[in-house]
């Protein structure tokens, strides 16, 4: 009976010892899987909160990029020069601070860039040569016809939204719209102690890549969003040649420096500028006649190249017949006559009759009466002189003029009749220091580095621009501009840029407008 009773003991210890074994592993477990889930729990919060910092970060960021763009729009408008200038505060990256509205002593970073649109090539309004000169410049053959054939498809796709709607141009490569990046390699040869040039290559002779090229696109070169007020150096509104009457061209005076104040035109200048016009350009100018050919069919039967006295050998013969201006029947000899002769001329006034005579003087007899219309109407002084206030389209505004005063050597090199030496000729006058009596100066009481041009006409005055130059680019480009890229970014402690807006601006009105905008 012990014994029997021992061994219930035993089995009941045994199943006992078991049972706490099991539940001492189950607890092991639970408080594993309490730990896991409580480490888990732990974490996710962690997550929780950096997120919730790193969205308030961002947030804070944001509202630091919009103050940097809000500041930068308020220095824009307080820009009053008449010009630009890569000189002048908002030309260069403007950095501020703001205060942190959460958190009581903190201050947040933003920087701001401008650039100026017109400093890059409009697509919706270069002709086909300047946007076939941009293809080239971004990396398409110019030996290549499907560069011409993209070049048409481009301008007949017009009008586009954004450069980046040129994706959509039959023949459009990425590398041409986007552009490339190409590690740059030194491929010299192993040294020539004779021509003392030194080994760059490796020991197996393979050239080692030592940088990062980069090949700009069309997005980093065009815009849709150069824009101009049409107005003079003096704020006055241009005049269309092509639509104005008599009276606005009568008015018309050359630019101050060029014989300022001098009328261009007289009465019968313009009734015959008015019946040739339909100009595409202002270089079509210089070849404007005089005597239009309207004008020259009223009066052929009153003049002459003949002299009826040259045969005559006494004053009683002059007398007779006439002084010698006058031909036979009374006619006008226009090898002869002088001004107050020649207004006896339908048509012609003291203006017209001036420009015959000084033609005659430069060039030598009219060999016949049809050799008048040769006479030009402007000369290469008025001509210079008036191209600052002259247009050849209606509206407040004009759009697609390349800024001299910020574009870069590449993109005035593009323009007609110009090459990269006359485009480093430009560049290097605006970055000269002025002269002391330079009327920049006094535009502001902010000190502008170097000698923008404040006119059209001063490229004139440069060396290396020959006046063939001047007259194809006297409508291609302008000296100040009211359309302007802002980016604004607001910067993290690290110094790297979370939060970005960039807006499209317009200031040719009493306010500025933003014409786009776009936040990251």
């Amino acid at each position: 009976m012990i014994a029997f009773t021992n061994r219930c003991s035993d089995t009941c210890y045994k199943d006992d010892k078991e049972q706490s074994g099991l539940s001492l592993v189950s607890t092991l477990w639970i408080l594993t899987i309490l730990s896991v889930l409580a480490a888990q729990l732990l974490y996710s919060i962690h997550i929780e909160q950096r997120t919730q910092r790193n969205f308030l970060d961002r947030a804070k960021l944001h509202y630091a990029a919009k103050a940097g763009f809000e500041w930068t729009l308020a220095v824009m408008r307080t820009d009053q020069t008449p010009f630009d200038s890569l000189g002048e505060e908002w030309a260069e990256p403007i950095q501020g601070q703001i205060d942190d509205g959460v958190q009581v002593g903190n201050l947040l970073n933003y920087q701001v860039t401008v650039t100026d649109e017109a400093s890059k090539v409009n697509i919706n309004t270069a002709d086909v040569g300047l946007i076939t000169n941009l293809l080239m410049q971004v990396g398409a053959s110019p030996d290549d016809p499907s560069t011409q054939e993209l070049a048409n498809a481009i301008v007949e796709g017009r009008p586009y939204r954004t450069v980046r709607d040129l994706a959509r141009v039959e023949e459009m490569t990425s590398q041409i719209l986007y552009g490339t990046q190409q590690a740059a390699a030194l491929t010299q040869p192993v040294a020539n102690t004779q021509a003392g040039a030194a080994s760059t290559a490796t020991a197996t002779g393979v050239p080692q890549a030592t940088a990062t090229e980069t090949q700009p696109g069309l997005v980093d070169l065009a815009t849709i969003h150069s824009i101009d007020a049409s107005t003079d150096p003096n704020g006055e509104a241009l005049v269309n040649i092509n639509t104005a009457d008599e009276g606005q061209l009568t008015q018309l005076e050359t630019q101050s420096g060029q014989g300022g104040g001098q009328p261009v035109f007289s009465q019968a200048e313009a009734q015959s500028l008015i019946q040739q016009r339909e100009f595409d350009g202002f270089a079509a100018l210089l070849d404007i006649q005089a005597v239009s050919d309207e004008l020259f069919n009223n009066i052929q039967n009153q003049i002459t190249t003949e002299d009826a006295n040259a045969n005559q050998g006494n004053e009683d013969d002059e007398e007779r017949n006439g002084p010698p201006s006058q031909g036979d029947g009374g006619q006008v000899n226009i090898n002869t006559a002088d001004v107050e002769t020649l207004q006896s001329l339908d048509g012609i006034d003291e203006g017209i009759a001036e420009r015959i005579v000084n033609h005659r003087d430069s060039q030598g007899f009219f060999q016949n009466i049809n050799a008048i219309t040769d006479v030009k109407m402007l000369t290469q002084q008025e001509f210079i002189g008036i191209v600052d206030k002259i247009t050849l389209q209606d509206g407040e505004t004009r759009s697609g003029r390349i800024n001299v005063n910020t574009a870069p050597v590449e993109i005035l090199a593009l323009l007609p009749g110009m090459d990269p030496q006359k485009a480093q000729a430009i560049v290097t006058r605006r970055e000269q220091d002025p002269p002391d009596d330079s009327p920049v100066l006094s535009f502001t009481e902010v000190e502008i580095a170097g000698n923008p041009f404040m006119n059209i006409s001063e490229l004139s005055e440069i060396q290396e621009i020959d006046f063939n130059t001047f007259r194809e680019l006297a409508d291609q480009v302008t000296y100040r501009s009211h359309g302007y890229r802002i980016e604004a970014s607001g910067i993290d402690a690290a110094g790297r840029p979370i939060s970005t807006c960039i807006g499209i601006i317009d200031r040719t009105g009493d306010a500025v407008v933003v014409q786009y905008w776009k936040q990251d």
